[in-house]
């Protein structure tokens, strides 16, 4: 009797159906979270900017725009710095293009 193999069992990172070797970083590299995290406040808080700018409130819309440079800049920054930290353990530069 054969061993039944389910086809929709796939080991994590998924070598065997893509050719990239960072596919999946985001997910595995839980050092990337907090930067992911803070880009999506970012994108929240791009909303609140233009809804208290649109609403008349002047003073919400200064605060709230300045949380949401805050927030994208810290979290793309995050996200850049442990993606460089990853190439450069492989020798590589963040601009190779190898990979991603």
């Amino acid at each position: 009797m054969t061993d039944y193999i389910d086809p929709h069992q796939h080991k994590f990172p998924d070598t065997e159906r893509t050719t990239r070797s960072h596919a999946g970083e985001s997910i595995q590299d839980s050092l990337n979270w907090p930067g992911l995290f803070l880009v999506g406040v970012g994108i929240v808080m791009l909303a609140a900017t233009l809804t208290a700018a649109g609403s008349g409130f002047v003073g919400w819309a200064v605060i709230a725009g300045i949380l949401t440079g805050v927030c994208l800049l810290f979290g793309v920054g995050i996200v850049l710095a442990e993606h460089r930290r990853i190439k450069v353990s492989e020798g590589l530069h963040l601009t190779d293009p190898c990979g991603h």
